[in-house]
């Protein structure tokens, strides 16, 4: 009897295997390959959500900026001043000026008016006004205003690109925004 029980625990024994070094390493570099797949997946899909809502707002932003820009420019009496990077208007009641000057250095857009300064874009990497009498020539091409004949100025153009860093890349520019508004008083 004890024969018996001795030859059925070797035959027990003899059919577990454990697994070769071999099978071990293939296993662990299969499961290694996976998981650097699955978090490169991981990591491409949250720049692309950053990325995403990172255009978002600076189309948000600029829609803004342009919009109260537009309704500046259009209810304003006159321009009073003009560079490449700033337009000073007098608003329709002749009471206060309306001052936009964009900064290269910080990169903001700022709009002064007799309440105060109020940033209506940053992290802008380049703007720039021109400004046209309000009659085309015959190919629809615009008369450029001397800087010493502002009165003469009916349209304001404008234009600027910004952009943001994405885990410190800049990879997210935004498209070109441009506009061309009429004085309308």
């Amino acid at each position: 009897m004890n024969v018996t029980l001795i030859q059925n625990a070797a035959a027990t024994n003899g059919s577990r295997r454990a697994m070769t070094l071999m099978e071990v390493l293939i296993a662990v570099t299969i499961t290694t390959i996976l998981f650097a797949a699955i978090g490169k997946l991981a990591i491409s899909t949250a720049r692309s959500f950053v990325a995403l809502g990172n255009y978002c707002d600076l189309d948000r932003a600029s829609r803004a900026a342009l919009d109260l820009l537009s309704r500046d420019v259009r209810q304003s009496r006159a321009l009073t001043a003009y560079t490449p990077t700033g337009i000073s208007m007098l608003d329709n009641n002749n009471v206060s000026t309306l001052i936009y000057n964009y900064n290269s250095s910080t990169g903001n857009l700022t709009r002064q008016s007799g309440s105060g300064t109020k940033v209506l874009l940053n992290q802008c990497d380049y703007l720039n006004f021109n400004i046209y009498q309000r009659n085309p020539s015959n190919n629809w091409s615009w008369y450029p205003v001397a800087s010493n004949q502002l009165s003469t100025a009916k349209l304001i153009d404008v234009s600027w690109r910004c952009s943001r860093k994405i885990l410190g890349q800049k990879v997210n520019t935004e498209s070109v925004q441009t506009a061309k508004i009429v004085i309308r008083n």
